[in-house]
């Protein structure tokens, strides 16, 4: 079974998708056309349909094996027969005909338990097979959101510089009238042309930046085409639990850690494999068998002119390779070293994992605090925007002081913007961490 069949398919929403040019695309859409089409998705899916084969009955070796073998032969030759007593007799053209057919079983009744081993050392292949689709598809969840998110963050920084080239073109406008009627100097009305340039400028870029990511996603989405779309800005934090009550979900479900943990298992099998050659190997085999020869014109009249034989035959065998040159020794202590190997990996990717895991907590908690301060500040620069607009309607500010306010503002706006979401993004790491990461509902 795919290891997406519990997840949510996509159905009609990608056509659709791709005969609109300004669909919404919302997170559980995204989702959905992902987990359906995204190529590494697909080859993780393979990769395990592959694994669930080769741990079919048919791939042990605990089936008997049968074959049917037949065959018929034919012979002319010229024959000279000639007694201890009497004449010669030559026959010319003497035909000799034989006909043969068989069928045969054979059955290992003991290999020294190699075949155990090996049947449970696929199952637990199987099982690393399913992990490496879950960490697959664990990724591909990962990727689909930043990219996602990030396209939110381009989508409300444009429209944030789209408000800031409003307000310069509002304010070139009032510096074009303010020179006609000879209230402002020309140098008011070319930085008021300045700074449009440079917003329309940024815009631009952001535009294009916004352009790229989209077909990047795209690319994760899986959709050959290319599509336009705008996205679900809105986002909407969870609420974690505990950083201990984190770690201890992490040791027990993270992808990774699974992953070296059947490793470790996998390991362990191969040693009993090997040791398995000390052991012998007991065989069964039996067949049933039919043999013809027909003999025409012999030059002995004494050979039978046909002869027919059936019957069925059945044996045991044993085999004990008591020395083997030291290999199968050989091959034990390289496989007790790697399932070390494989110990001491663990162990590692357990304190990596924590160190990931505590730095990214903090990260996320210091985003946290960023994310309110940039909302206080975002309140304290529009306060200060307005202010600075009104005396700058009145006279009361130059031009360059109004610029810097309304700089301040959008900065401010942007900050708050690039806050949010990068918050998002960290708490996403967390829970891929925590192996808890597909039970995110959006």
């Amino acid at each position: 079974m795919k290891i997406i069949k519990n997840t949510i398919v996509a159905v009609v929403f990608l056509s659709t998708l791709q005969g609109i040019s300004q669909e919404i695309l919302t997170k559980k859409q995204a989702l959905e056309i992902t987990l359906e089409n995204n190529f590494g998705i697909k080859i993780a899916n393979n990769n395990l349909e592959v694994a669930k084969n080769n741990t079919s009955i048919y791939n042990t070796g605990f089936l008997p094996t049968a074959a049917i073998s037949s065959g018929a032969n034919y012979s002319r030759n010229n024959q000279t027969n000639t007694p201890q007593t009497g004449n010669a007799t030559s026959t010319t053209g003497a035909v000799t005909k034989s006909y043969n057919a068989s069928i045969g079983l054979n059955y290992t009744l003991f290999d020294g338990l190699g075949r155990k081993y090996n049947y449970q050392q696929l199952k637990e292949t199987y099982n690393l097979t399913e992990l490496q689709a879950r960490e697959t598809i664990e990724n591909t969840y990962l990727q689909l959101f930043t990219s996602y998110f990030q396209i939110a963050r381009l989508t409300e920084n444009k429209a944030n510089l789209n408000e800031a080239l409003s307000i310069s073109k509002q304010r070139l406008q009032r510096a074009k009238y303010q020179y006609e009627y000879g209230q402002s100097t020309k140098l008011e009305l070319l930085n008021a042309e300045v700074d449009v340039n440079n917003d329309s400028i940024t815009l631009i870029s952001a535009n294009q930046q916004l352009s790229n990511v989209k077909r990047g996603l795209n690319i994760i989405l899986g959709v050959k085409k290319e599509v336009n779309y705008v996205v679900d800005t809105e986002v909407e934090f969870m609420n974690m639990m505990s950083f201990d009550e984190l770690q201890q979900k992490t040791i027990a479900n993270n992808a990774t850690l699974k992953q070296n943990e059947k490793n470790l298992a996998i390991s362990e099998f191969n040693i009993k494999i090997n040791k398995s050659n000390y052991l012998p190997t007991l065989g069964l085999s039996t067949s049933y068998g039919w043999n013809q020869n027909d003999n025409e014109n012999l030059a002995n009249a004494f050979q039978p002119k046909s002869t027919t034989s059936n019957g069925l035959n059945a044996g045991l065998s044993l085999s004990w390779n008591i020395f083997d040159g030291g290999s199968t020794k050989t091959n034990v202590a390289n496989a007790k070293i790697a399932f070390e190997n494989q110990q001491i990996l663990l162990e590692q990717q357990k304190v990596t994992i924590k160190n990931n895991l505590k730095n990214t907590w903090e990260n996320y908690n210091n985003q946290l605090f960023v994310l309110k301060a940039q909302e206080k500040n975002v309140l304290t620069t529009q306060n200060n925007f307005d202010r600075t607009q009104e005396r700058y309607k009145l006279g009361q500010v130059t031009s360059i002081e109004f610029r810097q306010a309304q700089i301040n503002f959008i900065n401010s706006k942007t900050a708050l913007n690039n806050a949010k979401f990068d918050a998002k993004l960290i708490e996403l790491q967390l829970l891929q961490l925590s192996g808890d990461i597909l039970n995110v509902k959006f």
